[in-house]
């Protein structure tokens, strides 16, 4: 008991110290004669609601090491004094620089752990996220002036949160309304109270003035950031705010970076691509398009109007698009049509403009030898029944033929990167379940690194072979067999339609597929529905800290050239939402590799145990394995520690600077000072 009374004391002499220290402005006062130690690890107590699950989500995201105490684990571990802190070599530790609640109060208010954790906050300057609560005065706000749907309601930032940790973004935000028979996101709308500061606030519905939805409750020498709308780790209107939210919890000083990333890469560039048959609902070449190939229908293949289009576009977005060629499916087509090719001739006057990605020769099918005696096809066997595979000589002879067209015509490309057709030679379930044996050799005859692979079928980046790694894309619901609005509705249509309605009754068959409602207009159904759900879609990934490119094809720039309109879509909705401090991040496919990369290895090195990383005052010391690059996010003016001077540490984004790191020469760890 007296041990308790005196570190109430000690509180309430510090608490002034410890709200400058949460604003990085001073130190903590657990002892006069040491400054803490505070480790940069976040302490999440789930209970399995949607709310802490997304912010943990964004945690891992970031590569933001945190501890978790499930609530509903039976051998969970006690939260306790000893457990939040102890010493180190003499200096008191705080062992987590955030806390993250499913409410104010998930152990019981006046409970022992909840009166640990509270005194723990006062001491070390420790804020505290409450996931999802309602309004009531013990959160600092009055009761609510409204509770109910949120769908499709407008939130703003108030001056103080523009001024604060969400002035990454440009200013209102939509919830989400994504069905009219469905409530998607609940929340309450109330006045703040004393000692609140609101950061997010909206309109009261049917009432006059504004409540806050985020908002901080500054109240007995603790912080907690207080969000009173339920939301899981997909929705929008979170993606959008999980930045803030995690930039608070860690006052800005944290493991890991985050940043909005968007690539779009062009696949069968100089190539033509098959149109889909509206008549027979098939896509003449393929195996189960029964009258045969081309019968009926024209190919589609970029003009050069389309080509200066391209051009034009890119200037005006401010955007590069990745150019995926197959330069002897060029040849073969210039050939075939009089022996000169506009479309190759604009396209290679200005290549400078774009990024090239080779994708091989002619577009062949790297993996096994396919049998299309039967449908779907099957791989061809050898008489002993083993797998007929393309082999490492005629791979390689694609992969290089390619590429030295590329080097020739001047192309600014890189060999390391490659995209197979259809992305073969990797396993393609059920047929191939395995890569083709010969394709790791080939790939590294011919330096190639990064090889893309198709997201919906291999998420996670995996290793070929020795030399290579894959690079997930994630495939654009604009169909690469369609060249104008009303195509592309009537494949859609017939995807997505009901037996009934006249479609393939796929979608019935399929549990994870929603039937339309009724069929899309031809007409007008690409632009009025396509093309939001498509933009919805791409934007989701762009907002959640996803390195993965985006693939659509050359058909989709020609004739209605139907991806513009998704592409327009995302960019003007991004940048409605964020700020000039936070732009997308346009990368090349090898720079995109080499993020899932450093992301997996840094991950495993947290799970290892092996990185240690902490502030004490104004200093951030952090060391991890030798050769391991470490994601540091820091407040502008931080400096990095060289062997006898400083420097200016990362680069600008989002208000902050972040860098992937490394201990400078004759250094054991990753030095920061803080301003």
């Amino acid at each position: 008991m007296a041990q308790s009374a005196h570190r109430w004391r000690v509180t309430a002499a510090v608490s002034t110290v410890a709200g400058l220290i949460a604003l990085g402005l001073g130190t903590p006062g657990a002892a006069a004669a040491a400054t803490p130690r505070i480790d940069l690890r976040v302490l999440v107590v789930d209970n399995g609601d949607s709310p802490v699950q997304a912010i943990t989500a964004q945690l891992k995201s970031t590569g933001i090491p945190y501890t978790t105490v499930d609530l509903n684990a039976a051998n969970r571990p006690t939260v306790t004094a000893a457990f939040l802190a102890d010493t180190v070599n003499g200096t008191p530790r705080a062992k987590f620089q955030g806390v993250v609640l499913p409410n104010e109060a998930p152990f019981g208010a006046g409970s022992a752990e909840q009166t640990a954790l509270e005194t723990y906050e006062k001491t070390y300057g420790i804020p505290q996220v409450d996931a999802y609560t309602w309004a009531h005065p013990g959160v600092g706000l009055e009761y609510s002036s409204y509770s109910g749907t949120l769908d499709g309601r407008e939130a703003d930032l108030t001056p103080a949160g523009k001024a604060g940790v969400f002035g990454y973004l440009d200013g209102a935000l939509a919830f989400e309304d994504n069905s009219p028979s469905v409530t998607e996101s609940y929340g309450y709308v109330a006045t703040p109270g004393t000692g609140f500061t609101s950061y997010v606030d909206t309109a009261v519905p049917g009432g006059s003035g504004r409540g806050s939805l985020i908002g901080e409750y500054a109240h007995d020498g603790r912080r907690e950031l207080v969000v009173t709308f339920a939301y899981n780790q997909y929705q929008q209107q979170f993606r959008v705010l999980a930045r803030g939210i995690v930039e608070w919890l860690t006052q800005g000083v944290h493991l890991g970076q985050a940043r909005n990333y968007f690539a779009v890469h062009v696949d069968d560039v100089f190539a033509p691509d098959a149109r889909w048959d509206t008549q027979r609902n098939c896509t003449p070449g393929d195996f189960d398009c029964a009258d045969g190939e081309g019968t009926g229908t024209t190919p589609i293949r970029m003009t050069a109007a389309d080509a200066t289009y391209a051009a034009q576009w890119q200037q005006q977005q401010g955007f590069t698009l990745d150019m995926v060629y197959n330069a002897g499916s060029g040849e073969e087509w210039k050939t075939e049509n009089g022996g000169t090719d506009a479309l190759a001739a604009q396209l290679l006057a200005d290549k400078a403009k774009y990024r090239w990605i080779n994708h091989t020769y002619t577009h062949k099918f790297l993996g096994c030898v396919q049998d299309t005696t039967t449908v779907p096809w099957s791989c061809a066997k050898n008489a002993d029944g083993s797998t007929q595979y393309m082999s490492r000589a005629d791979i390689s002879t694609e992969i290089r033929d390619n590429y030295n067209w590329g080097v020739a015509k001047g192309l600014p490309l890189t060999r390391s990167e490659l995209v197979t057709g259809e992305h073969s030679g990797l396993r393609t379930l059920p047929q191939q379940p395995a890569d083709n044996p010969n394709l790791a050799g080939a790939l590294a005859d011919n330096g190639v690194k990064w090889t893309a692979s198709d997201n919906s079928r291999e998420p996670d980046q995996r290793s070929v072979g020795s030399s290579t790694l894959t690079v997930p894309r994630y495939p654009m619901n604009v169909y690469y067999n369609v060249g104008t609005d009303a195509e592309m509705a009537d494949e859609y249509n017939w995807i997505y339609a009901s037996k009934a309605d006249g479609g393939s009754g796929i979608c019935e068959n399929n549990p994870t597929s929603t039937c339309l409602a009724q069929p899309l207009d031809p007409a007008t159904g690409y632009q009025s529905y396509i093309v939001p759900q498509e933009a919805r879609t791409a934007l989701g990934h762009v907002i959640n800290n996803d390195p993965r490119p985006h693939y659509a094809h050359q058909s989709n720039l020609a004739e209605d050239r139907t991806l513009y309109p998704v592409l327009n879509k995302v960019l003007t909705d991004y940048r409605a939402l964020f700020a000039d401090n936070t732009p997308i991040q346009n990368l090349a496919q090898s720079a995109l590799g080499t993020e899932l990369q450093r992301r997996a290895t840094w991950q495993a090195a947290l799970a290892s145990g092996k990185v240690t990383a902490y502030r004490i005052g104004n200093t951030v010391t952090i060391t991890a394995p030798n050769g391991i690059q470490i994601p540091v996010t820091a407040p502008e003016g931080t400096k990095k520690q060289l062997l006898l001077t400083t420097a200016a540490f990362g680069t600008p984004y989002a208000g902050k600077r972040s860098a992937w790191t490394t201990p400078e020469a004759l250094q054991s760890a990753v030095t920061l000072k803080l301003p």
